[in-house]
This record gives structure tokens, sequence and C-alpha cells, in this order.
């Protein structure tokens, strides 16, 4: 498993999560929804301090994406979370089998 770099898009170190969090790694697995391309690799490893932004700006460099173009991201098939959402309240809420699941794009798939 790889890991995503504990940078935000501005190049500025990530905000910090919760006290007690920073040493830990969320596992996170991407999965394509409709006509999104697959990811070669799906399962990388992030820390929990990390903001839900800083995935999406991953994904988007993984995917080739530019900014104008649109790409919509999901935990769980079901909703978005906030950009400034820190991954660790997002993993110990919705996080099943010890994986966060993040479905992309790039038409709206769910409300």
């Amino acid at each position: 498993m790889s890991e995503v770099a504990s940078t935000s898009s501005t190049g500025t170190p990530a905000d910090p999560a919760p006290a007690g969090t920073q040493a830990k790694k969320v596992v996170v697995r991407f999965r394509s929804t409709g006509n999104a391309p697959i990811l070669k690799k799906s399962v990388y490893k992030i820390s929990s301090a990390q903001r839900f932004q800083a995935l999406i700006v991953f994904l988007r460099k993984e995917l080739g994406y530019k900014a104008s173009e649109p790409l919509f991201v999901y935990v769980n098939s079901a909703f978005s979370p906030a950009p400034d959402e820190i991954v660790f309240n997002l993993a110990r809420c919705f996080g099943l089998d010890g994986q966060l699941t993040i479905n992309y794009a790039t038409t709206p798939a769910w409300g």
C-alpha cells in the first residue's frame, strides 16, 4: 500500500487532527462508479490527520484530472463530506472492516 503525502494542496503541512491521531494511519479504498476511470492501485494508507480535501487532491492527481474537470467523491456510496472534514473522524464513524471506502464518479451518483 502506498501513502498519501501529508501536505495540503497549497504545499503546506496538513492541519493536525485531534490529539493522539497523528501517528495513526487509515486504510482508504478508492472505488470508481459509473464511467469514472479505474485506478491501477485502489488501496492506500494515509495519515489520519489529513483533511478530506487532501484525498480529493490526491485522487485528482492519480486520475490525471484537472481542477476544472468534474469529480464527485462519496463515502460508502452515500454522501459527500465537507472538504475540511478530518479523515480520522470519517474512518471512525463510517469505516467498515478497518477501511474507509471512497467512491468517485465523473457525474453525480448519489445525493
